[in-house]
């Protein structure tokens, strides 16, 4: 299982908000690519990023941050915030960015979705953020009628490398992860589903950890690391160890 350290851009600084909330933002480091630096330092496999203010806006906003992240560390990174087209995909991915996650576009448009998997096979990942199992879009700022369980089986069959399921009312909230919610949806497909949102210790990553052979293939935190309640390679060591 892979553990994915979060680097959350606002403003071209590393934050983590609390439950979505731009205005609950904490900056950890100003800095984004000495955060990356730090991460990669302690063993990080991948780091994962996203441009807050570019998913609010429908566009990215901070590509300068995430340039020089790409510049600073040689571990892959994926991304995602405010990119709703193809040119927006294809310049990332061909600019150094290794996987592209699409969560707006995945609902508004899976069309979309399907044809950058074709073009990219294996790079493209969903971001599905659900606030009481319903999808959230635009930056979170808007919940769907739409159960996460629906959208991540559009995409069953499209070439998607992995789902990233976020639960929004513990995104930041140190409360533990919606591990139901994430068991429920990986074993309701086939993709390999990243579980994000609420982890505050090991714990929480053993939890996960168990229900790897059901399609849990990895987690982010981000606020837990930055706070000290993960120490991130002890967390990596223990993700990759063969058993718990």
């Amino acid at each position: 299982m892979i553990l994915f350290p979060a680097i959350d851009l606002k403003a071209g600084k590393c934050v983590r908000l609390l439950k979505g909330d731009m205005d609950r933002a904490t900056v950890f480091n100003d800095d984004p690519a000495d955060q990356a630096r730090k991460f990669a330092a302690a063993g990080a496999r991948w780091i994962h990023v996203v441009d807050l203010d570019g998913a609010f806006a429908g566009k990215p906003v901070n590509g300068e941050a995430v340039r020089a992240i790409l510049s600073a560390v040689d571990i892959p990174v994926q991304l995602g915030g405010g990119i709703r087209d193809e040119g927006g995909v294809a310049a990332w991915l061909l600019g150094g960015v290794s996987r592209v996650i699409l969560g707006t576009a995945a609902v508004k448009d899976p069309d979309f979705v399907k044809r950058a998997c074709k073009s990219f096979p294996g790079r493209i990942v969903v971001g599905i953020d659900a606030r009481g199992g319903r999808v959230a879009v635009q930056g979170w700022a808007e919940t769907s009628d739409m159960l996460a369980v629906d959208l991540a089986r559009r995409f069953e069959d499209s070439g998607v490398a992995a789902i990233i399921y976020t639960d929004i009312e513990r995104d930041g909230a140190l409360q533990g992860p919606d591990v139901a919610g994430t068991l429920a949806l990986a074993r309701a497909v086939r993709i390999p589903v990243i579980a994000s949102g609420g982890i505050a210790s090991m714990e929480d990553l053993r939890e996960l950890k168990r229900h790897a052979a059901d399609g849990i293939a990895g987690a982010i935190s981000g606020r837990a690391i930055y706070d000290g309640r993960v120490d991130l390679a002890q967390a990596i060591r223990l993700l990759e160890a063969p058993t718990c």
